[in-house]
């Protein structure tokens, strides 16, 4: 079965456009949901996410996420540390869930499909693009967030004119009928 990697900035719709792949029965692996429950699950995880940032990173038996986000937010350094722990456990995960599905090929979304270089374990890869001005909006309705956190937010992320050419196919999401043909289209050339 082929890993095609989903992937695309915040609010740009990532998730809405794997769900649209659901529907043709292709299994889809949100990579950032996994990522959380592993944080939760995986005793390595927590002993080496404790080893590294304090025991402080867990409370009452739970991912203390504000802590953690506070220790990393402006510390690359420590986030990369952070990224070695998680991701490998991720990626095995993946490849265990992989094994369980029978399809054409599976989509993987995954945030930071290109700055971890995810991309190069997928057959192919897919870029979800939105106007800025629409992927603000998105964000601040979906979190309930003021303009300058998401603003923030994407500051911290490639930009899309350097994911692009990383991309082997870009799915334009503003309108959603026009998004749906896209994925339809899309799913007739991978399942081939």
């Amino acid at each position: 079965m082929k890993t095609i990697g989903l992937t695309g900035g915040i609010g740009s719709g990532k998730t809405t456009v794997a769900r649209m792949f659901e529907e043709y029965g292709i299994p889809v692996y949100i990579a950032d949901d996994e990522a959380k429950s592993l944080m939760h699950t995986s005793h390595v995880i927590r002993h080496e996410l404790q080893e590294l940032l304090g025991e402080e990173v867990y409370k009452d038996g739970e991912l203390n996420r504000a802590y953690m986000a506070d220790k990393i937010f402006n510390d690359e350094a420590l986030l990369e540390k952070v990224n070695g722990i998680v991701h490998p456990r991720v990626e095995e995960h993946f490849q265990a869930w992989k094994k369980e599905h029978k399809a054409p090929y599976c989509i993987k979304e995954a945030a930071i499909l290109f700055e971890n270089d995810g991309y190069k374990r997928c057959d192919k890869t897919i870029l979800v693009v939105a106007n800025k001005e629409e992927r603000i909006k998105r964000v601040m309705k979906r979190d309930g967030v003021k303009r300058e956190k998401v603003m923030e937010r994407m500051k911290n992320q490639w930009s899309d004119a350097i994911k692009i050419p990383l991309a082997d196919y870009i799915i334009k999401n503003e309108d959603l009928t026009e998004t749906k043909e896209e994925v339809k289209n899309l799913h007739r050339i991978l399942s081939l």
